[in-house]
Order: C-alpha cells, then sequence, then structure tokens
C-alpha cells in the first residue's frame, strides 16, 4: 500500500471526494427544495473547485498512466524511477496547474456582464450553462476554452494514450498468453476510469457553445457522479 499507485490512488480518491462534494449536496439540495437559487459568488467559488478538482483527476489519470507504463515497461528500475520525490513531484504539478487553470476560467467569467436570465440551465455552476447567460462578448471565453482549456485536456489524455500504446507494444512481445493476461490486468482499472471520465468529458465540452443541450446534462452526470461512485468499486475490485 506504499506503491506509487497505491498513493496516486489515493490522492485521486481525495479529489473525487471533493469533485462530489462540491456539486451532489447543491444539487440534492435543490431536486428537494422549491427555492433553486445560489449566489453569484457561490457560483463562481462552485465554478472554481469543479474544475480543479476535476483537472486534478485528469492529471492523477495521466500520472497513473505513467506509473504502470514503468512498471510493465520497466519493471527492474521501477523503485528508482518511481521514487518517493518523484511521485510527489508528479502530485505537486498535478494539483499546481489545475488550480491555476480554474483560476483564469473563473477571472474570465467574473469579467462578463449579466443582465438577462438568471437562471442557469443546469443542476451545478459549469462554465458553457454560466457563459450562455452573458449580455457581453465571451469571444475570449471560447477561445480560452478552444486553445488553453484544450491543451490542459490533451495534454493528459495524451500522455495516457502513449503510455499505453508503449504498454501494448511490450505486452504484445511477451510469449505466453498467461504473461499477457497479467500484464493487461494490471491496467484493466485504469484504463475502465480512462475511458468513462474522458469519453463524457469530450462529448460535453469539445464543441461549440451554441450547441449546448439537454443531452450535455446527461453526459456531464458521468463525468461529475458516475465517475467519482465508480472508482472506488472498480479499484476494490481489482484489489
Amino acid at each position: 500500500f506504499h506503491s506509487p499507485m497505491y498513493f496516486l490512488l489515493s490522492n485521486l480518491s481525495f479529489a473525487d471526494i471533493g469533485y462530489s462534494t462540491v456539486i451532489v449536496p447543491k444539487m440534492l439540495v435543490n431536486f428537494l427544495s422549491e427555492t433553486k437559487t445560489i449566489s453569484y459568488a457561490e457560483c463562481l467559488a462552485q465554478m472554481y473547485f469543479f474544475l480543479a478538482f476535476g483537472n486534478i483527476d485528469s492529471y492523477l489519470l495521466a500520472a497513473m498512466a505513467i506509473d504502470r507504463y514503468v512498471a510493465i515497461c520497466n519493471p527492474f528500475h521501477y523503485v528508482t524511477v518511481m521514487n518517493h520525490r518523484r511521485c510527489l513531484l508528479l502530485l505537486a504539478f498535478s494539483i499546481a496547474f489545475p488550480c491555476l487553470h480554474s483560476l483564469l476560467y473563473v477571472l474570465l467569467v467574473n469579467r462578463l456582464t449579466f443582465c438577462a436570465s438568471n437562471v442557469i440551465h443546469h443542476f451545478f455552476c459549469d462554465v458553457n450553462p454560466v457563459l450562455k447567460l452573458a449580455c457581453s462578448s465571451t469571444f475570449v471565453n471560447e477561445v480560452v476554452a478552444m486553445t488553453e482549456g484544450l491543451a490542459s485536456v490533451v495534454a493528459p489524455f495524451a500522455c495516457i494514450i502513449i503510455s499505453y500504446l508503449r504498454i501494448l507494444i511490450a505486452v504484445l512481445s511477451i510469449p505466453s498468453a498467461a504473461g499477457k493476461r497479467k500484464a493487461f490486468s494490471t491496467c484493466s482499472s485504469h484504463l475502465t476510469v480512462v475511458t468513462l471520465f474522458y469519453g463524457s468529458i469530450s462529448y460535453v465540452y469539445f464543441q461549440p457553445l451554441s450547441s449546448y443541450t439537454v443531452k450535455d446534462r446527461i453526459a456531464t452526470i458521468i463525468y461529475t457522479v458516475l465517475t467519482s461512485m465508480l472508482n472506488p468499486v472498480i479499484y476494490s475490485l481489482r484489489n
């Protein structure tokens, strides 16, 4: 349990707790209450922590993919490559960058003018539903979302893809079928979580603001509630 994988997994669990806590309690209150209100400051705070914890999840999943790559492709150097200092550096980056990324988004939303409807057509203060209420131009926000935002999501995803391609090449070179199964079984739980998380995020965010619909709200439930709920189940079954 002191191995790098469990060190990263424990921090992923913490991020999932924060991720769910930011959204689910308020969502349940809104389901049960007739007055479904949130102040502007609370809305921005919810948006910040939602983006921060979501991106921390993303970067921790990338760090876990690197860990699996080293464990399978370079097992004899695993202890020295994935030492405690390197794990702490991966964790520090996985927290620091998402926090700065989220702050940028919230500051850009805060500069907008809201003068029309104050009804958010969503179950929490997500970026796109809030931007749709703005009276002033959201051009800068959309450009940042499609450049910096896209890069911040694609970078860890690319890291995961490259790690798994290298793992696949290494596993296919193993002569025995039992060896291949053992190698793939160490990655199955992580790969399941990555597919759920990135599949739903890509569907919701990588499209123009004008095409945002009710279907996107349903997809949002997958990566905000369902993935966090399934993570402990998936990894517990692996254990």
